[in-house]
């Protein structure tokens, strides 16, 4: 159950300019003519007028809209999912060579009815996407898939460009936030990827303002880094419903800043931080530093054979 309190009022730098054109109204259009789901309208992202008005990006949630967890930060619907749409991976990558979009993220709602999590369906997702759109770079945010190793293997098989997978807050809070997922098995994830993909950057994040302290933050951005993730998010946690976990504090952009600076000193590649930035905010801005970061991996990797050789 959701802990109630005090509503607090929204500080003037949460304000968001709307912005309806054709581009936001065409992508809303192909979208419900495709029957397709994005996590831009079910989560009720901040930034949905900025991403489809102006950039023409959006994230594709595939095996329905229902979710089996009920995660008390999320306002996508929880209760007992649909059978699954088997023409789905190809409707969107139908979309995505319709909106000659250069990168897709593809998330979904957590299917733990399905034996591997859905991890099948994104696999068949991304060949989907490769065979209609080979331009397209692709980043996928799956569930933790209960940390199945072969659900793992099958996903990371159809080699996404970016795996994102995301602890949401820091280790105290986790068990009020999230609903069956741990701290540690999503740790465990975003290191098993690694291990069976090295090149592959690996991303997460975390929601502030849910009643975490500094170095509690601190102590996620080095958990993080010793799971080998590259790039982080932070953003401030926007209580959906007044049925959801209550803020507890709104950030500043100057504290976020500061956010941003510490992460990168830490050793992140690459990190994203504002009061309205989500896991998929601006990710088509990331992929050419998962590209640099790709390369000098290769760099690193030709130079420790050379001096083994």
């Amino acid at each position: 159950m959701a802990e109630q309190g005090k509503y607090l009022r929204k500080p003037e730098w949460l304000k968001i300019r709307i912005n309806t054109n054709r581009d936001f109204r065409g992508i809303k259009h192909l979208m419900r003519e495709e029957r397709l789901h994005t996590v831009c309208e079910e989560a009720r992202c901040p930034n949905i007028h900025e991403c489809w008005g102006s950039r023409r990006t959006a994230t594709f949630m595939i095996l329905g809209d229902i979710c089996t967890r009920g995660c008390r930060f999320c306002a996508v619907k929880t209760g007992r999912p649909t059978e699954l749409d088997l023409r789905e991976p190809e409707r969107v990558a139908d979309s995505v060579k319709k909106m000659k979009l250069r990168h897709v993220v593809v998330t979904a709602v957590a299917r733990d009815d399905l034996k591997d999590g859905g991890a099948s369906v994104f696999a068949e997702t991304i060949r989907a996407i490769r065979r209609k759109a080979p331009y397209c770079t692709i980043e996928v945010l799956p569930s933790d898939m209960k940390g199945d190793d072969e659900s793992i293997t099958t996903l990371m098989e159809a080699k996404p460009d970016i795996f994102n997978h995301n602890i949401e807050t820091v280790r105290r809070l986790t068990r009020k936030v999230r609903a069956i997922a741990t701290y540690d098995r999503s740790l465990a994830v975003l290191r098993r990827v690694k291990e069976l993909s090295p090149n592959t950057p690996t991303k997460s994040s975390i929601m502030v303002g849910l009643g975490e302290t500094k170095e509690e933050i601190l102590q996620a951005m080095d958990d993080l880094l010793e799971n080998h993730v590259d790039i982080m998010v932070i953003g401030q946690y926007l209580q959906p419903t007044r049925k959801h976990l209550n803020v507890v504090r709104y950030y500043s952009p100057e504290e976020f800043e500061e956010l941003k600076k510490i992460a990168l000193a830490k050793g992140f590649r690459h990190c994203e931080a504002g009061p309205l930035v989500r896991s998929s905010y601006h990710a088509d801005e990331q992929v050419s530093e998962a590209s640099r970061l790709h390369h000098d991996q290769l760099i690193e990797e030709e130079r420790r054979e050379t001096k083994n050789g």
